[in-house]
């Protein structure tokens, strides 16, 4: 981060005037690390914790709040938008008058400027704006996405997605139209986000990621919400997962370069990644299990959300949870010590899609044909344990289409189009890997060891596997390898592993209906997707 001159504030000040953004307070612009840690500091948005990370609070939002998102309805963009649970349509009428509010918040305040990029292909690169109230949302801002290359390639920035990002900044739902004082409002012909009342830095970060969805298929370039890493042969591998899966774990490996931990695309020439930097999730990270992700934890730049610290030794205590269970920590991609940076890689060999079955009947690692690629990417399915009102646990079905249903502006069916499209041009074999429970749904049956899941992944990924006996599996139809070296054998086929031959049976019925169920709401028209699911019995 450089920190600009005072013709580069007095320029951007003109370009924020034209959007009707007018203060007599300051403007800062492009200022580096340690100088946005003085404003910070001074402003009192944040503490300073021992080893140098910072430390910010983000008040009553600790997560994304994703019923106060909404997609403004103009055209021509509303007939390319899948609207339904996740894309809530807005009036555009609103949303210019929320505009009109949220410019004219900052009319006495102090602005922080981050001028960026989203994706290293230069082709398909974003160049966005971040406008913020807060000094430590810019200095997020700075490590989530991409600085320039040099100084003449800031100075020809032209700015085409703005973010304007204002905590302060409340709506009136009866006048305004939301839900309640939070927005998050994507105007695509606009090309404008506005972010009021929340001040979770993660919203800032996946609005611009909900854009690039929009765009990039329209360019018939894939987005993708996946970590990705490459071996030192150049194969390169993707990582769909949603929460608590182990997509960041599995992606991180000494053995491996990371590419990128969460968001990605995929054109003619490989893959590239969107962001400049990281945010991990950090909650109960031990530097046993997750040493690279914790060192970054400990380092001057680091910002992390909701952290508690001792606030006499400013020692970090990342195992509470009392504030929020989502805390976390945004830092530069190089904090990653064998993260790899480069414009784009080689297209991937294997697309690993994992899922916590917490039903304990998936197979701890299975092959999908392209068609069950397709079925299971649209779908994205994982399983959480939720408390019931009486205090039993039992697993709950969750899906997710595409691995990232919130950030997707089409149909799913567009992006499996994509997905198939690329797989088949590349021969790219896709692997399905239980990271849940073997032997058992919840209470009976125990997680699969992340011994045996890595030593299953690096069969896959090395080519081992190719080389073993497969066996079809009657429901899902997935090709099951019967043997991995390292891997127990029952462990391999879950339906052994169960005591019970008719209560595996019911269970996994039961989930193969709750795929059924879920699917239907697509409206797949393609058979060949549709009759890869689960075969569903009916009783």
């Amino acid at each position: 981060m450089a920190n600009a001159t005072v013709a580069d504030s007095g320029r951007v000040s003109a370009e924020l005037g034209n959007i009707g953004i007018r203060t007599s307070g300051a403007v800062h612009v492009n200022l580096c690390a340690p100088v946005l840690y003085e404003h910070i500091i001074s402003r009192g948005e944040g503490v300073i914790a021992q080893n140098g990370p910072v430390v910010a609070r983000t008040g009553a939002h600790t997560a994304r709040a994703a019923q106060d998102k909404f997609i403004v309805k103009r055209e021509p963009s509303a007939a390319q938008i899948w609207w339904g649970a996740y894309n809530v349509p807005f009036e555009a009428g609103k949303f210019d008058r929320l505009y009109g509010k949220i410019t004219a918040y900052f009319k006495d305040k102090d602005i922080y400027v981050r001028d960026c990029w989203a994706g290293s292909d230069l082709q398909h690169r974003l160049p966005v704006r971040i406008i913020t109230e807060y000094a430590w949302h810019n200095l997020f801002a700075g490590h989530m996405f991409l600085g320039p290359s040099c100084e003449a390639a800031l100075q020809k920035h032209d700015p085409q997605f703005t973010v304007i990002c204002a905590p302060g900044c409340k709506a009136e739902p009866a006048v305004d139209g939301t839900r309640s004082s939070t927005f998050i409002l994507v105007d695509f012909e606009k090309k404008t986000v506005i972010i009021g009342g929340t001040a979770y830095a993660g919203e800032i970060k996946k609005s611009i990621f909900t854009v690039m969805n929009y765009l990039l298929p329209l360019k018939g370039v894939m987005p993708m919400h996946c970590s990705a890493n490459i071996g030192g042969a150049g194969d390169t591998a993707l990582f769909f997962g949603l929460s608590g899966t182990g997509k960041t774990t599995l992606s991180s490996d000494s053995g491996r370069r990371l590419i990128g931990d969460d968001e990605h695309g995929w054109t003619d020439d490989g893959i590239f990644n969107f962001e400049g930097g990281c945010y991990a999730k950090v909650i109960n990270l031990s530097p046993e299990a997750e040493p690279k992700i914790h060192a970054a934890t400990r380092r001057f730049g680091t910002v992390l959300e909701n952290v508690v610290y001792d606030p006499r030794t400013r020692e970090l205590d990342l195992g509470d949870g009392s504030i929020t269970e989502n805390t976390r920590a945004g830092y530069p991609l190089e904090y990653i010590d064998n993260a790899v940076r480069g414009e784009y890689f080689a297209h991937p060999k294997n697309i690993i899609m994992l899922t916590y079955d917490a039903f304990g009947v998936l197979p701890p690692i299975s092959k999908l044909s392209y068609e069950q690629a397709m079925y299971h990417f649209i779908s994205g399915y994982t399983a959480k344990v939720a408390n019931t009102e009486m205090g039993v646990r039992e697993p709950r079905a969750t899906f997710s289409a595409c691995f990232g249903a919130p950030f997707m502006s089409h149909h799913p069916s567009v992006y499996a189009g994509l997905l198939e499209k690329k797989m088949r041009a590349h021969k790219v074999n896709c692997w399905l890997i239980n990271t849940g429970l073997a032997g058992g749904p919840y209470g009976t049956g125990r997680r699969i060891s992340i011994q045996h899941t890595r030593a299953l992944l690096n069969g896959a990924l090395s080519g081992e596997l190719a080389n073993v006996k497969f066996a079809k599996d009657a429901v899902f139809g997935f090709e099951l390898p019967v043997s991995c070296p390292g891997v127990p054998p029952e462990i391999m086929a879950p339906r052994l592993a169960w005591k019970s031959a008719a209560e595996y049976d019911a269970k996994c019925a039961e989930l193969a209906g709750l795929f059924e169920k879920n699917f239907g709401q697509f409206n797949v028209s393609d058979k060949r997707i549709t009759e890869a699911g689960p075969a569903v019995r009916n009783s």
